[in-house]
């Protein structure tokens, strides 16, 4: 018996194959590769190059691994790009997870655990945010993975699937052995400016919105090292395995750090201050996000190995370090 683990050459996905690895568990990766990388996933786990909705490939994956629970990332993950593309991300989040529900239905795939955001909570009334809160998401992003939310709930209840969703905060940093981490354009803080310490990118920092009604005026956010949140996802694995039915919890710290504070990190780490131009806010981006974890501490027993932001700073530069000095190294290949 196997795990399957869509979106599993992408950044959080690897991570969990991982995880998997280390655990001595059975798994499968499956992506498109339309923005993961295929050396990202372990060597040790078949890949299958498809589609999360690719009803054929998954019905085929399911009977020649004897996939006994799926652990879903594979999805678009971008508020900006939600709120320009937002058909893109209904699609690619809502009805994708609606294709891999169905296959799972239909292959007798009884365990499910889906990878959700904080975003499906919009602009929290209170912080930290419980998982009793409203869900009233402010972006597409939010929204589409609102939606795939309800329609797990709904299946399970109809078909006896056991599933969790964990709705993580920002995720950041990269394998502390350095065997994988985040890949593409930096869309999100710490890769940013992870990218700018290392040399990879010359240019200032941007904070977007230094007006927020938080003590340093920029927006605060719960960072989770992604290996710890691969080990939660292990964790509710083993959860459903012992019978549980339905789990829904956060994935943070319950720690908040502003911009400026990342940036003080950041600081600490290299021995370099980082120069920054403060910019206007980017739509959808609320003032804090920050994770009341008491349930997920309690249910899955989770205690984070890596929660110290240093730490997350420290193995997000090593790792783009790791990539720059591999870039160069082939270019020197190529030129002789």
């Amino acid at each position: 018996m196997s795990v399957l683990v869509t979106g599993g050459a992408g950044y959080i996905g690897a991570h969990m194959l991982l995880a998997l690895e280390d655990a001595g568990e059975a798994a499968v990766a499956l992506d498109d590769l339309s923005t993961g990388a295929r050396w990202m996933a372990p060597a040790s786990a078949p890949f299958v190059e498809a589609d999360a909705g690719d009803r054929a490939a998954l019905m085929e994956t399911f009977e020649t691994h004897k996939v006994e629970a799926v652990i879903h990332f594979a999805g678009s993950i971008l508020v900006p790009e939600s709120i320009r593309r937002p058909l893109d991300y209904y699609a690619n989040n809502t009805a994708t997870t609606l294709s891999l529900l169905r296959a799972c239905v239909d292959a007798g795939v009884k365990r499910f655990i889906f990878s959700s955001t904080a975003s499906v909570y919009g602009n929290p009334e209170r912080v930290p945010i419980s998982e009793n809160a409203p869900i009233r998401s402010i972006t597409p992003y939010g929204a589409s993975m609102a939606m795939s939310e309800r329609i797990l709930e709904d299946a399970a209840a109809a078909h006896g699937l056991g599933f969790a969703i964990l709705r993580y905060f920002n995720v950041a940093g990269a394998d502390p052995a350095g065997r994988a981490g985040e890949i593409g354009k930096p869309t999100h803080l710490i890769k940013a400016a992870a990218q700018i310490a290392a040399g990879v990118r010359r240019e200032k920092f941007q904070v977007y919105g230094g007006d927020y009604p938080t003590p340093d005026g920029a927006a605060i956010r719960d960072y989770v090292h992604v290996s710890d949140l691969a080990q939660a996802h292990l964790k509710a694995l083993q959860k459903l395995r012992e019978g549980a039915r339905s789990l829904t919890l956060n994935c943070g710290y319950g720690i908040g750090y502003s911009v400026f504070e990342v940036l003080d990190a950041f600081r600490r780490v290299t021995g370099e201050e980082m120069s920054y131009d403060v910019t206007e806010r980017r739509p959808g981006d609320p003032p804090q996000l920050i994770a009341d974890n008491a349930a997920i501490r309690t249910e899955l027993n989770w205690r984070p190995r890596y929660d110290d932001i240093d730490f997350i700073v420290e193995t997000a530069l090593a790792w783009e370090r790791a990539q720059a000095a591999k870039k160069k190294d082939a270019e020197r290949g190529d030129a002789a």
